[in-house]
């Protein structure tokens, strides 16, 4: 017999709450659980809130849990609760959609009776939705690295980086295998701009390890080396926010860390179980990300010096629009130079 449906008080707003005792983590039995995972979102709301708050963001939901059928919802119902609040954002398509903002617990609490497992938030904040306030670096291992090489690249090689530049940055771990470095930037920038800041400072990464890190968008380029991710600058590319749980059978959880932390630390430490506890007996990490907000002008300078050495824009994801000096979106192993004119469009074709 299914559990009777409840309302639960969130920071003063009546929050709907269905099916609290389906299992959503069946390895986790009892304690990866509806009700479960809507706690921990109710214990870590402070930071998450701060995490979130006026962005878009879009919602990874697994109302059947994670064995169930999965749906990446971009807009909120047109029925919604009165308490929900929405921006709307733009496509690369040029679609828009009111995609929902974050600014009280009770949204996180109503996405997650939703089934949301994961928080998805673009890199700005309404009303602005044209220029980021947030440089993202993605460190993704692939197949024959792990966590650890995320973690030594991230401490080793990209933060002397950041510090030569003046840059403060603010790590946590994906919930996977892979680290995410969050920069609070000025938003004075579009997304072309702030994308190209983020291909510079990859590639500086990649100058300083080139064994071990990859700026490549084509996986048979890659080896096994990380890869950094910078195409999750560009617009309507996210990943998941700083506390969201992740769809691992042990409920792992994308949790921010100080650099010391990061050396040594084991993600799977990190769960919907352990990080409330860590949260109300440590100092949050990220507490002084919104000090600062610093400018891209020095990795931009880096952009205009890549290109003097001829190093020009990088491919954009398949669903976007071809885009302005991007290079062919070809594999580079299907490529046949004499079909591809000099600005990466097929040759002879009439595009008027």
């Amino acid at each position: 017999m299914a559990s009777p449906a409840t309302e639960v008080d969130v920071d003063g707003v009546a929050v709907r709450l269905t099916s609290p005792d389906k299992v959503y983590f069946p390895k986790l039995g009892a304690g990866g659980t509806k009700r479960v995972l809507f706690d921990y979102y109710l214990a870590v709301a402070q930071p998450m809130v701060a995490a979130l708050r006026d962005r878009p963001t879009h919602l990874q939901r697994f109302p059947d849990g994670i064995d169930g059928e999965e749906i990446y919802q971009k807009r909120v119902p047109a029925k919604h609760p009165d308490y929900l609040e929405t921006c709307q954002v733009t496509f690369p398509s040029g679609r828009t959609a009111d995609a929902l903002k974050v600014t009280h617990p009770s949204a996180i609490a109503w996405a997650a009776q939703m089934g949301t497992i994961t928080f998805h938030p673009w890199q700005v904040r309404c009303p602005d939705v044209e220029h980021p306030d947030e440089l993202r670096v993605d460190l993704d291992p692939q197949p024959g690295t792990d966590f650890d090489d995320a973690a030594e690249i991230a401490v080793e090689v990209l933060k002397p980086v950041l510090d030569e530049l003046g840059l403060v940055g603010y790590p946590k771990t994906s919930g996977g295998r892979g680290v995410h470095v969050f920069i609070r930037i000025k938003p004075d920038w579009d997304f072309i701009a702030v994308r190209r800041a983020g291909i510079a400072l990859a590639r500086e990464v990649e100058r300083r390890a080139p064994d071990r890190v990859t700026t490549s968008w084509w996986k048979e380029e890659r080896g096994e080396r990380l890869f950094i991710d910078y195409n999750q600058n560009a617009r309507d590319r996210t990943f998941a926010s700083a506390y969201s749980a992740r769809r691992t059978q042990i409920a792992t959880v994308s949790t921010p860390l100080s650099w010391a932390d990061l050396s040594g630390a084991d993600p799977d430490d990190y769960t919907i179980s352990t990080v409330p506890k860590l949260v109300a007996s440590r100092k949050d990490p990220w507490a002084d990300l919104e000090k600062v907000a610093h400018s891209i002008e020095p990795l931009l300078e880096m952009v205009a010096a890549d290109e003097e050495r001829g190093l020009a824009d990088l491919p954009y994801p398949p669903s976007y629009p071809k885009m302005p000096g991007e290079p062919p979106r070809v594999q580079p192993s299907k490529k046949v130079a004499e079909h591809w004119d000099a600005d990466g469009n097929p040759a002879g074709r009439d595009r008027h």
